[in-house]
């Protein structure tokens, strides 16, 4: 399956970029095989979704934790969308 965005890895960090033509369909709701902490490097109009919850406008400078096999989504905004991540174990 093809994914909804570009990588970067290093060890346990990531680098996503998300374009922001990237096709609805493809942003689905999915679970994380382990704990992440991410930040948003920059990005306008995107917004992160955790099961059961509202979703949450995504602003650069903010960083938040996903717990695995925690069901999450983004929703797709205006302009690309970079996120670093890392992995926590």
């Amino acid at each position: 399956m093809k994914r909804p965005y570009s990588e970067i890895r290093s060890q346990n960090n990531l680098r996503r970029v998300f374009k922001q033509n990237v096709d609805n369909s493809e942003l689905v709701w999915h679970r994380d095989r382990e704990d992440r902490l991410v930040e948003v490097v920059s990005g306008n109009g995107w917004m992160f979704q955790s099961d059961n919850q509202l979703p949450i406008e995504l602003k650069p400078g903010d960083k938040f934790k996903i717990k695995k096999e925690s069901y999450h989504r983004i929703i797709r905004g205006n302009t690309p969308l970079e996120v670093n991540i890392k992995l926590l174990n």
